[in-house]
């Protein structure tokens, strides 16, 4: 056995003793079920376990068995069973891999090049799929005491952050997973808890749809990419539970890999419009004008000006949200205003003359309509520009 794998073997008792108590150090859920002797022993035996594999496996050049991951899930399963939460579970296996790593450089000598190479490539594959394996065993334990909407929650928060064993746990839930999944973001104000974990309740039961809430004031879903028209739907039953309007972002994703999606949503729902009924979900072709924008303060800070012109009204960014949103179409444009038509065209010469754009003009559509989307967003001239 090559020098470093040995003094790693001498090691292994000490090393799992070690990163049990910096377990239960850092995570109040571990620490409390660490406080019983059994669960403790139970601790203790699996650090040894993985590490005196690891070293047996490394030396053979062999990947983890079906025995082992059996054993590393079932290990999973009792640390779920505790009662421990997802998020500490995501924080244990982060230590215990930064545990392993510090180990590995505590016992390599300057002769130790070679092999540590192979042991750092071997731990890149076998300890995904150890993390997978243990996360499906966790989540297999947490549904012995979680009630199922909260499962359901915690299924939509691991998904949006990658966590690809979530997914086989989800099918257990009976989520039927799709390969691409249309992310929903729909920003309001804050939602008090009971009307927030109905609307969850709403979209797991009348949709089949995972969902979860960022805060109080940002609700998630999840919706197979081809269901279009429930997605919708969802929305405007989610908006009426509520009672106040949404700002919504919608961007689609492979299930195995959403948080690009997920990120893209949220920056989209920051552009749009609030509505209290929402009859269109946004995504990025129809804002990417505003996206642009909003990602340059420079933009962002002429945009906040000639919103602020506008201010001076009467009425203006109304009216060029009717005159844009009916195709410039003046008739139909007053009609929805309730004005007359020589008013419509008062007011549009009104901005022109302040901003010094023609509202009809291809220069006009582009840049007003974006600053109406910008007030219309809830990023007014009250609100203050990007730095």
């Amino acid at each position: 056995m090559d020098d470093l794998l040995g003094r790693l073997g001498k090691q292994v008792s000490a090393n799992a003793e070690r990163v049990v108590e910096v377990c239960a150090d850092e995570l109040p859920d571990y620490a409390v079920a660490a406080g019983d002797p059994r669960e403790y022993a139970d601790m203790l035996d699996f650090a040894v376990f993985i590490r005196r594999r690891t070293i047996e496996l490394v030396a053979g050049d062999e990947p983890l068995t079906q025995d082992d991951l059996a054993v590393v899930s079932a290990t999973g399963e009792r640390r779920g069973a505790t009662g421990m939460s997802g998020t500490a579970l995501r924080r244990l296996l982060a230590l215990h891999a930064g545990a392993t790593l510090n180990e590995i450089q505590e016992a390599s000598g300057p002769n130790d090049l070679p092999v540590t190479m192979r042991m750092l490539g071997w731990l890149g594959p076998q300890g995904a799929a150890a993390q997978q394996a243990y996360t499906v065993g966790f989540l297999k334990g947490q549904q012995r005491f979680l009630p199922v909407i909260a499962q359901v929650r915690q299924f939509a928060e691991m998904v949006l952050t990658d966590q690809v064993a979530a997914l086989a746990n989800g099918r257990d839930l009976g989520v039927q997973v799709p390969e691409t999944y249309q992310v929903i973001v729909a920003r309001t104000a804050d939602v008090a808890t009971g009307t927030a974990d109905e609307v969850v309740h709403t979209a797991w039961h009348r949709y089949g749809a995972p969902a979860t809430w960022r805060g109080r004031d940002e609700f998630v879903a999840l919706v197979p990419a081809e269901q279009h028209a429930n997605a919708t739907k969802l929305i405007g039953d989610v908006a009426g539970i509520i009672g106040q309007p949404l700002s919504v972002g919608a961007a689609t994703g492979p299930a195995t890999s959403l948080s690009e999606a997920f990120a893209l949503a949220r920056r989209i729902s920051r552009v749009t419009r609030a509505e209290s009924a929402p009859g269109h979900l946004y995504t990025a072709a129809d804002v990417f004008i505003e996206l642009g924008a909003a990602e340059l303060p420079e933009i962002d800070r002429w945009l906040h000006r000639l919103a602020q012109r506008l201010a001076g009204g009467p009425d203006l960014v109304d009216t060029l949200d009717a005159y844009y949103r009916h195709d410039l179409n003046r008739l139909r444009a007053a009609a929805a205003l309730r004005i007359h038509p020589r008013s419509l065209d008062y007011r549009l010469q009104r901005v022109r003359d302040i901003t010094g754009i023609a509202p009809p003009s291809t220069h006009g559509i582009r840049v007003l309509s974006a600053v109406v989307s910008r007030v219309l967003a809830g990023r007014g001239p009250s609100s203050p520009p990007r730095r």
